[in-house]
């Protein structure tokens, strides 16, 4: 049975690697990224949904190796390490800080659902703010002063991606809890 149950969790964690990968390749190709028009560099997109979503029907460390996929993926298209591992960084820090979240209340699911929104939210905004402000001055060569004015709307566009992604992962797991509740593999997940 453990057997079974771990090859189930390597066959749905490359799945939705795969779907990482599909996901970035064709919003890259296509143009459907959507830009954040105060800093249009920064842009949305739904990589992050697969990554979420292998939090919520595996665990952790399925999401660890999803957002490992997806920095390899961007990589291999783009040659920019830099951006990446700021990608796979932002995207992690959501599903950790959602980790947090979903532990602190496991009696209440409702709450610990609301409180995963605000945790996966909260630590990639956080986590990002401060990574910018390290890595920007020494990779694109801006001021450290001009990333620190930079910081406030780099955290709202953080904040917003997260919340998309967060919302976009639950939606299909309630969609594939309904439909197919074998894929959840007796998890307790928030409702």
């Amino acid at each position: 049975m453990k057997t079974e149950k771990s090859t189930t969790v390597v066959a749905q964690t490359a799945i939705l690697a795969s779907l990482v990968v599909v996901f970035d390749y064709a919003m890259k190709f296509s143009g459907l990224k959507i830009i954040f028009p105060p800093l249009p560099y920064l842009k949305f997109d739904v990589t992050g949904v697969p990554i979420v979503l292998s939090l919520l029907l595996i665990d952790l460390k399925s999401g660890a190796v999803t957002s490992i996929v997806a920095m390899l993926a961007i990589l291999v298209r783009s040659g920019d390490f830099v951006s990446a591992f700021m990608k796979a960084l932002a995207e992690f820090s959501t599903i950790f800080g959602m980790s947090i979240g979903m532990k602190v209340h496991k009696n209440n699911s409702r709450l610990s659902k609301i409180l995963s929104f605000v945790t996966g939210g909260v630590v990639r905004t956080l986590t990002m703010a401060v990574t910018n402000l390290i890595v920007l001055p020494y990779y694109a060569s801006i001021s450290f002063e001009a990333v620190l004015l930079t910081t406030p709307l780099t955290a709202l566009f953080n904040l917003f991606h997260g919340l998309l992604s967060i919302f976009g992962g639950y939606l299909i797991f309630e969609a594939l809890k309904l439909r197919i509740p074998s894929l959840v593999l007796g998890k307790k997940i928030p409702n």
